[in-house]
């Protein structure tokens, strides 16, 4: 086994990975970016060392500041995560060449799976069944559009080296079909330095469902099962669970033969997945990840094992530990992920300090991988993602009231986050009864993306309180007292709470440990107690404890895990300038510009697409908001520009 192991990655599966790794005594060496020099997963590795600034084609992509770390650090193997070089077979290459252990299949294995289309190629030939669609080497407009018109809309354009949603657009239509077509090719060059595509049909309610393989060195080949990843957003996973609700024991053990053939298909070693989608009891060949999945602790709570040490075992010549007639599957899994997003923005990525963080406390049934902690950003360089949440039960029914109660207790504040969303899938009928597929959020969205909650009398007190400053020691001193407190007089302090609903206008006073809020012509008295960010509040006979952060004049309540942000509003002060904004389109967040796709002096209509914005992984493409000129373009491709930046300026026609 492995003395010392560089994890050339960064974020959770960096922390994954360096857990396993002391347990089974090996030293661990993190790599770093400027943006990570202070990150969680520096901390926990033994060494670290950097590898350059924070893009990651500046750092985390550059091969050889990753083998000069590791052979500074004197290493003899390297795990890759999952995304960055963990598919890259020059990366794989690299190491064989420096005499370092890739953790991971053969540069050919990668090779032979990391292009889709030559994948399915393979596939075919293996008889594993694919979808209908094209895989071909033209790549020009001509032949990739009549390709979709020989399949029939609507069809789904894929990049050919692409994982993770990147790369990928649903076109309905022929009027459709160049722009979606130039969308994945220029987002398949930024993500993987590669724009070729294949075209296959989209099928209309399928589910996702994958295999996770593991092979070695010695001829064994095994699956440990499926796991259903049909919830999704931007077609990127967000829900996924083991094993897949309602799979067949016939179907389990036709798929789990196509997934071992396709990996016996390319001499694979290590942890692999096969991604299959499925309709009305047929299934198709869809890709092979040739690395470890993001979902893989659902796997490892229904089988009891340690995906990571097996990839280790496996890497230094280890046997498998355990062949195919003893795994068995125990119980059911969930996992969530939680993203710095806001889903009612489409699913815009949310950058921002984590200026509070609470998970639920780890079991034997509930766990947690994150890469961050309190204080720590999320910057516009990496994913968003803040944590997995991961949760296990008996059988499914309970694995969702667990997963549904974790949900509840995890408290994010800093960032907009996708957690009320969470819990609405985790809630929703249809998700109770497992009626899964990859559509499922787009067609329940009107109840998923619903405006959140009016905020509780509790956490209109708790804002209250917070902007009191309650002291529950007793009297203050009025002296030094900032409020509208009068010699002779009741001391009431007129506040106004700007939330996302509205204002909400009240009066209130404090005495001791209790505060007196007036509202709407009635009086609630409310005992306080606070404990750090934690406010016990008791009115009317009603106990409620939730979490209060102040900063400035703002306040921020989590009651249940829902979170509600309020600004305290000065009437006295003059209002503010409201720039035109109609007519401008601004950067949401930090980024930079893939695409301007309009000129100065043309004119544009409602929805028309004017920039490409690429961030955190993903493109967002900025409209027009009404119809008009293009009076000024204030960016060009390739600049990186600031939030809030304006990008182009449209005028009344």
């Amino acid at each position: 086994m492995f003395a010392k192991l560089l994890i050339a990655n960064r974020g959770e599966i960096a922390c994954r990975v360096i857990a396993t790794a002391r347990r089974m005594g090996i030293a661990t060496v993190a790599v770093y970016s400027d943006a990570d020099a202070d990150a969680r997963h520096v901390e926990l590795a033994d060494e670290a060392y950097r590898i350059g600034p924070p893009p990651a084609r500046a750092s985390y992509l550059r091969i050889e500041a990753i083998l000069d770390a590791a052979q500074r650090a004197g290493v003899q193997a390297v795990h890759p995560g999952y995304g960055f070089l963990s598919e890259n077979a020059a990366f794989a290459e690299a190491c064989a060449q420096a005499g370092i252990v890739f953790v991971g299949p053969s540069p050919s294995a990668i090779r032979a799976m990391g292009g889709k289309a030559e994948s399915k190629a393979l596939m075919e030939r293996a008889g594993v069944p694919l979808v209908p669609g094209y895989h071909g080497a033209a790549q020009d407009e001509a032949t990739l559009r009549d390709a979709a018109r020989r399949i029939g809309y609507p069809v789904l354009i894929k990049a050919s080296a692409g994982g993770g949603g990147k790369g990928m657009r649903v076109v309905l239509d022929d009027a459709e079909f160049c722009s979606g077509l130039a969308g994945a090719q220029r987002e398949a060059r930024a993500s993987f330095g590669d724009d070729r595509v294949l075209i296959e049909r989209y099928l209309q309610r399928p589910r996702h469902i994958e295999f996770q393989v593991f092979a070695d060195t010695h001829d064994n080949v095994v699956h440990l099962f499926e796991r259903d990843c049909s919830i999704q957003r931007r077609h990127q996973k967000v829900i996924e669970e083991a094993p897949a609700p309602g799979m067949a024991v016939e179907l389990r053990a036709r798929m789990g033969e196509a997934a071992i053939a396709a990996a016996r298909a390319v001499g694979y070693v290590g942890a692999g997945t096969v991604e299959f989608i499925v309709e009305d009891g047929a299934f198709y060949f869809m890709e092979m990840n040739t690395r470890l999945q993001v979902e893989h602790p659902v796997t490892e709570f229904v089988t009891g094992l340690d995906l990571v040490e097996w990839q280790l075992r496996v890497a230094a010549g280890e046997p498998l530990p355990v062949l195919q007639a003893a795994l068995a599957m125990n119980g059911h899994a969930i996992e969530a992920r939680i993203y710095a997003e806001d889903p009612a923005r489409d699913f815009l990525p949310s950058v921002g300090t984590l200026t509070h963080l609470q998970a639920p406390e780890p079991s034997a049934s509930v766990r947690v991988d994150t890469g961050v902690r309190a204080g720590d950003a999320i910057s516009a360089n990496y994913d968003p993602m803040i944590a997995k949440l991961i949760v296990h039960g008996t059988d499914r029914a309970e694995s969702v009231r667990r997963l549904m109660s974790a949900l509840g207790r995890y408290e994010v504040a800093g960032v907009q986050t996708n957690l009320r969303l969470l819990r609405g899938i985790v809630a929703h009928a249809a998700f109770v009864a497992a009626e899964l597929d990859t559509g499922f959020i787009h067609r329940h969205a009107a109840t998923l993306l619903a405006s959140p909650p009016e905020p509780s009398p509790a956490v209109v007190a708790a804002a209250v309180v917070a902007l009191l400053e309650i002291q529950v020691a007793g009297w203050p001193d009025p002296w030094a007292e900032a409020d509208s407190w009068r010699l002779n007089l009741q001391s009431w302090q007129a506040i106004v709470l700007r939330g996302a609903g509205g204002d909400i206008s009240v009066r209130a006073r404090r005495h001791a440990d209790k505060v007196l809020i007036l509202r709407d012509g009635l009086t609630q008295t409310v005992h306080t107690h606070r404990e750090g960010s934690r406010l016990r509040l008791r009115a009317g006979g009603a106990s409620h404890v939730v979490t209060v952060l102040r900063d400035d004049s703002r306040v921020t309540v989590i009651e249940g895990g829902e979170t509600f942000v309020f600004d305290s509003v000065d009437r006295l002060a003059p209002p503010a300038t409201v720039a035109a904004g109609a007519g401008r389109i601004v950067a949401p967040i930090p980024g930079r510009i893939a695409a301007v796709l309009v000129a100065a002096g043309a004119n544009v209509v409602r929805g028309q697409p004017l920039v490409v914005l690429e961030a955190m992984k993903m493109e967002i493409t900025l409209s027009a908001a009404s119809d008009g000129i293009a009076a000024i373009v204030r960016c060009s491709v390739g600049e990186m520009v600031e939030e809030g930046r304006e990008l182009v300026e449209v005028t009344a026609a």
